[in-house]
Formats: structure tokens, sequence, C-alpha cells
């Protein structure tokens, strides 16, 4: 273990990065540098400095970065120019921040010299082969660290009693046991799972819940959005141009307000278990409908299917740590290509827990031909009799073989 000299920790100072610090320093004797991401999770980051300098940190190997306009624009708005959706509910919310801290945590460990990593997942979670398969992808020799593979602290009680031996500042939340749920939050949502989940029958808490209300408790009133549309991301909210995080920020803001984007999901973990987690998701789940309305306009229909065929692969990807792979990136590369023209304005409301398209309009990009489509005369444009040759020429196999079986009898 003395081969480590200086390792990179993600550390939100909570209990277990601050047990694994300590730990650290008594394991592999090595200097540490803490690296905290700000993804728009709104809690305040500052302490976490506070309590790396307590641990004995140097100020220089104190890293608290603010991530959240590179997290939306590089790594959310990608996603979901593929509409990617997970087991076909999923909007990949913890999933999609993993590459990025990945991403910082080598290139800290670059900047400092470090000849390692180490993070706070456990070895059941996917979080784990998220952040390893992304730091060998930017770095192969690079070595990590994963305590809860090596240590013997597998409960929050060790947990706790070797904060107590080793005088770890623990809040009060904790030692009263705090959240029932294990939480994760970023820009893109929050999740909760553990404890009153883990019964699967078990109704999710009411007071669980932190960014939207209940459909029941929403407005009675609805409330209409229009999304403007720039290559397939959405760049404008009712006329207002804005930053890519602040439009997710909104969207979260209206969405929560109306009761949009809760999830009960028993998902099937990469490492082979089931896994129960609640998630409210409010920004994505307008975003994914109103992305689909505008490509609903813009896109070639054999170009919309492809993508459609495309997606569940993407999304396990993403969902299976493979951001930084030659694969994903091929997808993306053909997934930016059919966005160049997904140019346009969504309208939608937002009614108790529901997002409803009620108009969709792309000018310079639409596909869509009124003169074409039209119920009423069309002055020639489309020659229905076209019609017949080309729904005979589809049922010829289907004709050849009727009449083989007739022939048998």
């Amino acid at each position: 273990m003395s081969d480590v000299k200086k390792v990179v920790l993600a550390y939100s100072g909570g209990l277990d990065t601050s047990v694994i610090l300590k730990w650290l320093q008594d394991v592999y004797h090595c200097e540490i540098v803490t690296f905290t991401a700000d993804l728009g999770q709104g809690e305040e980051l500052e302490p976490a400095r506070a309590k790396a300098l307590k641990a004995g940190i140097k100020p220089e190997n104190i890293f608290i970065d603010d991530l959240r306009e590179e997290f939306v624009r590089d790594f959310v708005f990608p996603m979901f120019r593929c509409n990617a959706v997970y087991e076909g509910e999923y909007l990949l919310g913890t999933s999609i921040a993993r590459p990025l801290i990945a991403q910082r945590l080598i290139e800290i460990a670059n900047l400092t010299g470090a000849d390692a990593i180490s993070h706070g997942a456990t070895g059941k979670g996917n979080d784990q082969v998220r952040f390893e398969l992304g730091a060998y992808a930017l770095k192969p020799g690079v070595k990590i660290i994963a305590p809860w593979r090596e240590w013997d602290l597998l409960s929050r009680e060790k947990l706790l009693a070797y904060a107590e031996k080793h005088g770890i500042p623990v809040e009060m939340k904790h030692k009263a046991g705090g959240s029932p749920y294990s939480m994760d939050a970023n820009l893109l949502h929050i999740s909760y799972e553990g404890r009153h989940l883990e019964d699967p029958m078990a109704e999710a808490e009411a007071e669980m819940w932190r960014w939207t209300v209940s459909p029941e408790q929403a407005p009675d009133a609805a409330e209409y959005l229009e999304i403007e549309y720039a290559r397939g991301d959405p760049v404008a909210l009712n006329g207002q141009k804005m930053a890519a995080h602040d439009v997710l920020f909104e969207l979260n803001r209206l969405g929560g307000k109306h009761g949009i984007g809760r999830l009960d999901l028993v998902e099937n973990r990469y490492v082979g278990m089931k896994s129960r987690g609640c998630y409210e998701t409010p920004g994505g789940t307008i975003m994914l409908k109103a992305h689909r309305a505008i490509e609903s306009l813009t896109l070639d229909r054999e170009v919309a299917h492809l993508k459609d065929d495309l997606m569940p692969r993407y999304a396990s990807l993403v969902y299976n740590g493979y951001w930084w792979s030659p694969e994903r990136a091929a997808l993306q590369t053909l997934i930016d290509h059919t966005q160049q023209n997904v140019n346009g304005r969504v309208r939608v409301k937002l009614y108790k827990g529901n997002v409803i398209v009620v108009g969709r309009d792309s000018r310079a990009d639409s596909l869509f031909d009124p003169t074409i489509a039209t119920f009423e005369d069309d002055a020639g444009a489309y020659d229905q009799k076209d019609a017949g040759g080309f729904i005979k020429l589809n049922a010829l196999r289907m004709r050849i073989a009727a009449n083989l079986r007739a022939r048998k009898g």
C-alpha cells in the first residue's frame, strides 16, 4: 500500500467520505487531495473545505469546483438529444453525473501529480463501475482505491463508531438517524433509496419528496410554457435566452410546482441485483416530451425510427458506465448529426403531474407539409391513386404466402 504517494478523493464532507479521508491517512499514509463537485445539488459546499482543512488537508489540495454549466451542456443535453430512457422509465439522473466526476478526478490527479483516486461508492452499486470505467478510459494506469471493497466498516453503525473513535465531526442529523433514505442530487434529478423503500410494496412517504408537490396538491390552473430548441438543445424559455444550467433549473422549478417528474422504479443494476429507487426529475420530464415534439416536425421518419432503435443501447451504455467508450462516442456522433435541423419552438401545458404538448413550430426546418397532409382539397399535391400500387407491392409477400397455404389445402 505504500506505493501510493498521493490520492485524489471524491469528497462530499459527509459521514462516508469523512471516514474515508481518515482511513486513507491511517492505512495508506499518503498525501490526500479532496475534490468536491457542485453539480447543482442545492447544498452549501464550503463546509466541505472547512472539514478538509480540519482533517489536515493542505489548502492547495482542496478543490471545490462549480461544474453546473459543463454538466448540463456537455453531458445532460447530449444525452437528451438521444431521448435516452433506461428500462422504459428512468431518465438516468445519477448515471450521467458520474462520467463528469470521473473526468474531473483524473484532471485533478494529473494537475497535482497524484497516482491514485478514491471514491465512496459501495461494492453493491453501479457508481463504482461508472467512476472506475471512466477513470481507466481517461488514465489507464491510475490506481483506484475503493474503501468499501477493502475495509470492514460495512454498516452505518460501524462508520459512526469509527468517526467517534477518531474524533471525526458528525452532524446531529447523522447521529439521530437523519433522512431514512440514501439520496443523490444534481441539477437533473434527486434520487432516494434504502430503508423504507427496500420494501417494494411500501408506498413512498409523502414527506420524502423534496422538489415536487404531489399532483393532488398542484395548482388547479394549468401553466403554459414555450421552449425554443436549437440543434436539439433547449436554449430559451418563453422567449428568454438562458445558459444551459439555467434552462434546467427553471424547468425543474416549473415542473416541481406542477407535480411533474416523480418516479417509483425497481431497476436492474449492472452488478446483477434489482434495486428500488424513487426519483424526481421534473425538468428532464419536460425536456423529454418537448424534444420528441420538435423532432416529430423536423426528423425524417426513418431517421427518427433509427434513433428509437438505438436509444435503449445508448441508455444502457450511460447506465452501465460506458460514457467514455468508443461505441458511445460513435453513437453520439450519429445522434448529433440528426439534430442539425431540430430547431424550433414547442408549447407545453403543465398540469397536475402532466406535460401536455399543445403546439410545435419549426418554420425553417419543418418536414410537415400542410398542402399534402390536409384533409381538404389538396389541389393535386398528393395523388391518392398512388397508394393502391404501394399497398399491393407491400402485400406481395403475404399474398404469395397465402396462395401457397391455399394450394397445400
